[in-house]
């Protein structure tokens, strides 16, 4: 990764990030699962990211040289699996079933908190300066009457633009699972000449407050900002690590008790543009780390006809985009996921892609979930805001507690994106290792194995991937692993990339819910 810089201008709408500290990676995290009313307590939906390509301790898939002795978001990252993992699977159709205001006994396996607003009415919870909300069948919060106008300098473009905004607030959320991490994410269409900022602002379990932090700058596009996370940001109890809130030692005690979400909205002065964001949550979670997990028996015999792309063949192709090809596991199975709901990039949008080269698709979406400060495309809550961008789609990025989740997910016709890192001689048929890789698991085989379209192949006929059952869920839900130094490093805990439609069928929405999703 590149070593952290001087953050942007803080827009006058909202409060600068704090003191700068230097960039390193926690573990990702959990987060609850009902969407509750605004004057309830209870845990909501949840959303998140992920990691992307491979780096220093990887056999056979490299990460950029000129990152090497940098500590990368996937070699620090110590991620958190749920702290029961069951011994057996039941059949996946039962595995979870759904719990309409929340299954005592389930929340107590599942140590996330995940709390989303999604509701015309969730929306009027907030307080707006300038926002509204609007109904109708994907209700969101849009610019009504702009609060104010705010100058805006770009860091990557040095380009200083003035912009009018509106602001929207959550009511505040009380994590069921006071949290050492809190990762945010949206949905949302940004037309051009508008854009949107995430930020997090928090109370400790000893009463005492963060400073507001950013989570993120995002635009669809990348012609009026540079899409971005934001670098430097700590009060020397908590630091920003691109898109995860962490609290600095956790061994203290010290853990995030509640959070509010601020979103701010910027259109264009003298225009009638505007954002809408049909999705706003986090996840918190505070989970023990393991090196290996209880087995599970298979509960499923499913494959799902997902589309196949290689990101081996784009080596070499658009460089600025995170060194290319061999960096994009996290975009190439993003569009993957997105094609097989349907959505299609037009022959307009791709225009911008060398004739020459095949699957265009790809490169667009590594162009459009590359973060500028990060200096990649693995930017979790980006790619599930991509995602979102294709018409009936919603994105997700969450952690899953069991294969036995996954069989749930796939009887429901959902496919997942997730997250591991193993050694070469780890996963039988691999041909590699990875400090941390995306692929997209799409099934799996009378015996229980795994069926992966998994982008790190030389081809896409040579995608898709059978992977034993046994070592896949150890490399996938473990937390800590050794490298190929024999150096203790993170595992990635279960990290999952869920697209879904906008508006599920009830066998997809159950399924969601059983996981936490809702």
């Amino acid at each position: 990764m590149g070593a952290g810089r001087a953050h942007a201008a803080e827009p006058h709408a909202g409060p600068a990030p704090a003191p700068a500290m230097p960039r390193h990676w926690p573990r990702p995290i959990f987060v609850p699962r009902h969407a509750p009313k605004c004057w309830q307590r209870n845990p909501g939906s949840f959303i998140v990211g992920a990691p992307d390509q491979p780096d220093s301790d990887t056999l056979g898939v490299n990460a950029p040289m000129s990152r090497a002795q940098e500590p990368s978001r996937r070699t620090v990252l110590a991620v958190a699996v749920a702290a029961a993992v069951t011994g057996t699977a039941a059949p996946a159709a039962a595995a979870h079933p759904a719990t309409g205001t929340g299954d005592p006994g389930r929340a107590q396996a599942r140590p996330i908190d995940y709390h989303a607003w999604t509701t015309y009415r969730e929306w009027r919870c907030g307080t707006a300066q300038g926002a509204r909300a609007v109904p109708g069948r994907r209700p969101g919060v849009v610019i009504g009457a702009p609060a104010g106008r705010t100058d805006y300098r770009d860091p990557h473009t040095g380009t200083t633009a003035t912009w009018e905004y509106a602001t929207w607030t959550s009511p505040v959320h009380r994590l069921s699972v006071p949290a050492t991490e809190v990762v945010a994410s949206w949905n949302a269409h940004t037309p051009d000449g508008t854009w949107l900022q995430v930020e997090l602002h928090g109370t400790y379990s000893d009463g005492t407050e963060t400073p507001w932090y950013v989570l993120g700058r995002w635009a669809a596009g990348d012609q009026d900002i540079k899409r971005t996370s934001v670098d430097d940001q700590s009060d020397g109890r908590s630091t920003i690590w691109t898109d995860t809130f962490a609290i600095d030692d956790a061994s203290t005690g010290l853990r995030l008790a509640s959070y509010r979400l601020r979103l701010t909205l910027y259109r264009r002065p003298g225009t009638r543009l505007t954002p809408i964001v049909w999705r706003l949550g986090a996840m918190g979670s505070d989970i023990p780390d393991r090196f290996t997990v209880p087995p599970s028996a298979p509960g499923l015999a499913q494959e799902l006809a997902v589309p196949r792309y290689s990101q081996e063949i784009h080596k070499g192709q658009y460089p600025e985009y995170d060194n290319g090809g061999e960096a994009w596991c996290s975009p190439t199975s993003s569009q993957m996921i997105i094609e097989y709901w349907g959505g299609r990039l037009t022959p307009e949008q791709l225009s911008w892609v060398d004739p020459g080269y095949a699957d265009p698709q790809v490169c667009h979406a590594a162009r459009f979930t590359y973060d500028h400060q990060y200096e990649g495309c693995g930017n979790w809550p980006f790619n599930a805001a991509y995602a979102a961008t294709f018409e009936g789609l919603q994105g997700v990025v969450t952690r899953l507690a069991s294969l036995t989740d996954l069989e749930t997910l796939i009887a429901a016709g959902i496919p997942a994106i997730t997250s591991q890192s193993f050694l070469k001689g780890e996963l039988t048929g691999a041909g590699y290792g990875t400090s941390g890789h995306l692929m997209t698991v799409i099934g799996f085989t009378a015996e229980g194995d795994v069926i992966a379209n998994d982008p790190a192949s030389p081809s896409n006929e040579a995608v898709r991937r059978v992977y034993k059952r046994r070592e896949w869920e150890n490399i996938w839900l473990r937390t800590k692993r050794y490298n190929a130094s024999g150096k203790v490093v993170s595992g990635t805990g279960g990290v999952c990339y869920l697209y879904f439609p906008a508006h599920p069928t009830p066998h997809q929405r159950k399924a969601l819910a059983a996981v936490g999703v809702h």
